[in-house]
C-alpha cells in the first residue's frame, strides 16, 4: 500500500490544509496540518477504480437501484462486526453530521434536552444548538488517563426535559472503545430517563489490536429506542462523498425518521453510493487491515514521543487516528501551550474546548498522515517544549 506517499494537498480545496492558516495561524507552506479528521492517504484502488469507471462514461446522473449498495452495507456489518442488519432498516444520509441533525429533528422538539458525554465530537453540539435544542453536557470522568462514565452524577443532572442521548462509540476524541458493561450502563441510563439513544459508530472499523468494538445493537432490550449511525467516510477517507447510514430496527422510530428525511429530500448521491459499495468488499477489508496496522505504528511513535516531554500526557488510544493530549502537567495556561504548538512547532491541532466540558487542557492531533510527518511532528514538539526537558 502507499501510506508512506507524501501527497501535496495544498491548493486542492482541502479543508485540512487550505484552511489551517486562517484558523490556526499556521502556514501550509511550512506547517503540519493535524486537525480536521480526514486522512492524508488515498483510498484503496477498488474505490478509486469506481471514479475512473464513471469518468469513462462522462455522465454523472442520478443514482438508482440501491439494492447492491445496501447489500454491501449488510455484508460489511456481518463480516466485520458480527451484526446482522435488515436491509429495510437502512437509510442513506448526507454524512453523519446530517444524520445527527435528522435524528434531532425527527425525535425531539425545540427546547428539548439532548445529552452528550463530553468532551466529544464538536459537531454534535453545533447541530443541537442550531436546532434550538438544549445542550446537556455530562462530563466524562478522567481516571488514570482514561475516560469513564459516572452515571450517578448523570442521573442527578437529569430534569425530565431530556429526550435524546448521543453516544460516540468508539469515542472521539478520547479513543475509548467502550466495553460491553459500559454500553449496558448507557442503555440502562437511556431506559431510566426515557431517552432515544443515537449511537454514532463512524470509527468502528479503526480499532487497534487487543480491543474489540461492540455495536450497541448487541445490547439487550434497547432496540425500541436505538438509532445506529455508520459510514465508509472515516474508514476509507472519502469524507467528501457526504454519505452515511442511519440504521433503525424499531418500526415506530423508523417511520418518524423516514418522514423527516423524506420531507427534506434526503437521498444518496451517485459518487458516494458507488464508492461506498466498492469499499464494503473483501478488497476494501484487506486495505483496512493494512491501514489499521500502519495507524497503530504512527500512534505508538506519536504517543511515545509526546509522553517523553515533561508535562504532556497523550491518552492511550484504543481506536481512531486522533490523539488527545493533556497539557495540564506543564503548568501552562492554554494560550501558552497552544502558542508553542502553533507558532513554535508550526503544527495545527484541534483546540480542546471545542469538544465541550473537560477539554480545556487538551489538544487533538490527527496522525493519519505519512509516517515521516509523524516523526517530524514529534521532533518539532520536543523542540518547542525543549526547556521542559
Amino acid at each position: 500500500m502507499d501510506f508512506d506517499d507524501v501527497i501535496d494537498r495544498r491548493g486542492t480545496h482541502s479543508a485540512k490544509w487550505d484552511s489551517m492558516e486562517a484558523l490556526y495561524g499556521v502556514s501550509p507552506e511550512e506547517g503540519l496540518s493535524m486537525w480536521v479528521a480526514d486522512m492524508d492517504f488515498r483510498p484503496p484502488h477498488v474505490v478509486r477504480d469506481v471514479i475512473a469507471n464513471m469518468q469513462k462514461t462522462g455522465v454523472y446522473g442520478y443514482y438508482g437501484e440501491q439494492a447492491s449498495a445496501i447489500d454491501a452495507v449488510c455484508w460489511w456489518m456481518q463480516e466485520r462486526h458480527n451484526w446482522t442488519v435488515d436491509p429495510n432498516h437502512i437509510f442513506t444520509v448526507h454524512g453523519l453530521v446530517n444524520g445527527t441533525g435528522l435524528c434531532v429533528n425527527a425525535f425531539t422538539n425545540p427546547g428539548d434536552g439532548v445529552v452528550l458525554f463530553t468532551p466529544v465530537y464538536h459537531a454534535f453540539a453545533k447541530v443541537i444548538k442550531a436546532a434550538g435544542r438544549e445542550l446537556v453536557e455530562c462530563p466524562l470522568a478522567l481516571n488514570d488517563g482514561r475516560y469513564e462514565m459516572n452515571f450517578d452524577a448523570y442521573d442527578a443532572q437529569m430534569t425530565g426535559n431530556e429526550k435524546m442521548v448521543i453516544l460516540c462509540s468508539p469515542h472521539n476524541p478520547g479513543g475509548r472503545v467502550w466495553t460491553r458493561a459500559e454500553l449496558e450502563q448507557v442503555a440502562d441510563f437511556a431506559r431510566r430517563h426515557d431517552l432515544i439513544l443515537v449511537s454514532d459508530e463512524i470509527h468502528h472499523d479503526l480499532v487497534f489490536e487487543g480491543t474489540t468494538h461492540t455495536p450497541m445493537t448487541a445490547i439487550d432490550n434497547i432496540a425500541d429506542r436505538l438509532v445506529m449511525m455508520t459510514a465508509t467516510t472515516k474508514t476509507f477517507n472519502i469524507a467528501a462523498t457526504l454519505t452515511g447510514n442511519v440504521i433503525i430496527a424499531d418500526d415506530h422510530l423508523r417511520g418518524k425518521f423516514s418522514r423527516c428525511a423524506g420531507g427534506l429530500g434526503i437521498h444518496g448521491n451517485n459518487f458516494g453510493m458507488q464508492m461506498s459499495e466498492a469499499a464494503y468488499s473483501p478488497a476494501g477489508a484487506a486495505w483496512v487491515d493494512e491501514l489499521v496496522t500502519y495507524l497503530n505504528g504512527n500512534r505508538q511513535i506519536l504517543e511515545t514521543g509526546l509522553a517523553a516531554i515533561p508535562g504532556l500526557s497523550p491518552m492511550t488510544l484504543e481506536a481512531t487516528y486522533l490523539s488527545w493530549v493533556d497539557f495540564s502537567g506543564t503548568g501552562m495556561a492554554r494560550p501558552e501551550f497552544t502558542e508553542r504548538v502553533q507558532k513554535g512547532a508550526k503544527i495545527a491541532p484541534n483546540h480542546g474546548p471545542t469538544f465541550g466540558k473537560g477539554g480545556d487542557d487538551f489538544l487533538r492531533f490527527n496522525f493519519a498522515t505519512p509516517r515521516a510527518r509523524v516523526i517530524e511532528a514529534v521532533e518539532r514538539m520536543q523542540k518547542a517544549f525543549g526547556d521542559l526537558q
